[in-house]
């Protein structure tokens, strides 16, 4: 049986889910999206991705056409559609079909579609070892361009990142702003342990506010592990004792190496491990029912 995407209030087959040469969100890059997670029949923070995505569709001036309610009840029909349990899902809101200007205006309905499916980022491997990483020249855009909380389909900043990272013989690339600080990875949220407390970087600096990244703040308050948000510089990096990313696709995945400076002991650290379990358990036991 084919996988049936939502396009529009209808479920149609994956082969047939086409949208037209002159949507804006393939033109120009004009639209909005969440990345989300179903674990054990449960949709893990829903309600917060959905917010995310409704904040995002305000800040780019953007009217979806379905309510907060409407859009959850389109992804659990989707999930449901397609008999699954633990599913990604990909969650997209277009400007629409316009013309060939880039006048948003000129686009009258938006597009929004739901695909759910499987996805697996990183091998079980760098689980459970450690993925290494590198710093890349492309420098991460600043918020007052297009600032990185709102979660558009315009990653091309990430993906040159990215692309920097692959010719270079590495899976993930940290990007620095245009003074140099830390601010995320091309797809995930960085955490480091120092001096035992965990410390991000704030959101101001071009990070995006992270699901995941809320999550494991939230953890750690449970957990008692001292946490907070600070400016990082690649030193920071360098000398941290632990450090790991957060993200929906990556979830908790511990780092090893930056730059080729080993991390710690060169191994998934204490912190970063209990915060993983934590995070493993909360998500088999908490979300929106799919059935």
């Amino acid at each position: 049986m084919s996988l049936l995407v939502y396009l529009d209030g209808k479920l149609v087959p994956k082969e047939e889910a086409k949208i037209s040469v002159f949507d804006h969100g393939l033109l120009y890059g004009d639209g909005i999206f969440e990345g989300i997670r179903s674990y054990n029949g449960r949709v893990f923070k829903l309600e917060e991705h959905l917010k995310r995505l409704s904040d995002s569709a305000k800040a780019i001036n953007l009217n979806i056409p379905l309510s907060l309610k409407e859009l959850k009840e389109a992804v659990l029909l989707t999930l449901r559609s397609n008999n699954l349990k633990n599913a990604y899902i990909r969650l997209v809101v277009t400007r629409g079909v316009g013309d060939l200007g880039l006048d948003p205006q000129k686009c009258p309905q938006p597009t929004i579609f739901i695909i759910t499916d499987k996805i697996v980022l990183y091998s079980e491997e760098f689980y459970e070892h450690g993925l290494e990483i590198i710093t890349v020249p492309t420098r991460r855009n600043i918020p007052e361009a297009v600032n990185p909380c709102i979660k558009s389909l315009n990653y091309l900043n990430n993906i040159l990142a990215k692309i920097e990272a692959t010719n270079a013989g590495f899976l993930e690339a940290v990007m620095l702003n245009s003074e140099g600080l830390v601010t995320e990875c091309t797809g995930e949220n960085i955490f480091i342990v120092k001096d035992s407390c965990l410390v991000t970087p704030p959101c101001w600096v071009g990070a995006l506010r992270g699901i995941t990244r809320e999550v494991v703040l939230g953890l750690s308050l449970k957990l008692k592990i001292e946490a907070k948000e600070d400016v990082l510089t690649r030193y920071d990096l360098y000398t941290a004792e632990e450090m790991f990313l957060t993200g929906t696709a990556a979830e908790i995945i511990p780092i090893i190496t930056v730059d080729g400076r080993m991390i710690g002991n060169g191994k998934p650290g204490k912190i970063t491990t209990s915060l993983r379990n934590a995070f493993t358990e909360l998500t088999q036991n908490e979300g929106t029912v799919v059935a």
